[in-house]
């Protein structure tokens, strides 16, 4: 596709289209969650902090996603290096991002609501905006890893085949039409985003869940079908990836059984949204 700098600076780095995606991605993920938060009339103190919690998971995600790429290099290849050229992978990036929010939400929740705060009672709503800005970021990404060549598929004499400079299977690299596993991917998250934000719109309130197992289910087959080196984990037959998409399946699951197991209590998960937004009728009084 196109790898090239579209903006080279003065000491020889640049902005590729990759770096341009990732920014919409971030954008499009921060005004989603400003909408569905207002949607729930969510304290403005906490739409404050989950914003901080955005911006400080970006930049911990992506510091983490580099990392867990160089783990991947170095069980592939017995060594440990981090450089340009090291890559990122987006399960680092999301582990770290998650854990990163969690620690700003629930620490600047206590401070601004105190022990036992309503920052606890929304929570729930939050993890369901997340499943929403995480896969409209991610569709993103996935794009610019298709204008950087990588995350792709076989190579392939088929229509739909994008030029793209991948290894080749005699040796070396080059270009060659391959399988836009990222083009695919993306549209599959595009998808996923407009029906979790339908879920979410209709209080549902199993999107989270819902965007763990979908997902899970995707990354697990798409695996597959991608020709990069995709490491190794302690399953010998699995990927890296696809170890982690059985454990988003197994939560998403859980969630969804603790969710009914607590209904069954007289209890609740998640709170009532469509019955609480909709208006109470006048009362009128006969003449």
């Amino acid at each position: 596709m196109y790898p090239n700098k579209i903006i080279t600076f003065a000491d020889g780095s640049g902005i590729t289209l990759y770096e341009v995606f990732i920014l919409l991605g971030v954008i499009g993920a921060i005004v989603l969650c400003r909408i569905m938060a207002d949607k729930r009339k969510m304290p403005a103190k906490l739409q404050n902090l989950i914003l901080i919690g955005i911006v400080a998971s970006v930049v911990v995600g992506y510091l983490v996603a580099v990392l867990f790429q160089a783990v991947y290099n170095a069980i592939a290849t017995g060594k440990f290096m981090i450089d340009k050229n090291t890559g990122a992978t987006f399960y680092g990036g999301f582990i770290g991002g998650v854990l990163c929010m969690l620690l700003v939400y629930f620490i600047g929740g206590r401070i601004l609501c105190g022990k036992g705060g309503e920052h606890y009672r929304w929570f729930p709503t939050l993890a369901n905006i997340a499943a929403a800005c995480v896969p409209l970021a991610h569709g993103f990404g996935r794009i610019g890893c298709l204008t950087a060549g990588c995350c792709h598929g076989g190579i392939t004499d088929a229509w739909y085949g994008v030029r793209q400079w991948v290894e080749l299977p005699t040796g070396g690299h080059g270009w060659a039409n391959v399988v836009p596993l990222q083009l695919f991917e993306a549209l599959f998250l595009f998808a996923l985003t407009a029906v979790i934000i339908f879920m979410y719109w209709k209080g549902k309130g199993f999107e989270f869940p819902v965007y763990l197992i979908a997902y899970g289910i995707w990354r697990f087959v798409v695996e597959f079908f991608r020709t990069d080196d995709r490491g190794a984990s302690f399953i010998p037959f699995l990927s890296p990836s696809q170890t982690t998409a059985i454990l988003l399946i197994l939560i998403g699951a859980a969630v969804i059984v603790a969710a009914y197991v607590l209904r069954s209590k007289g209890r609740t998960l998640y709170p009532p949204y469509a019955k609480a937004e909709e208006k109470p009728k006048e009362e009128t009084t006969g003449e």
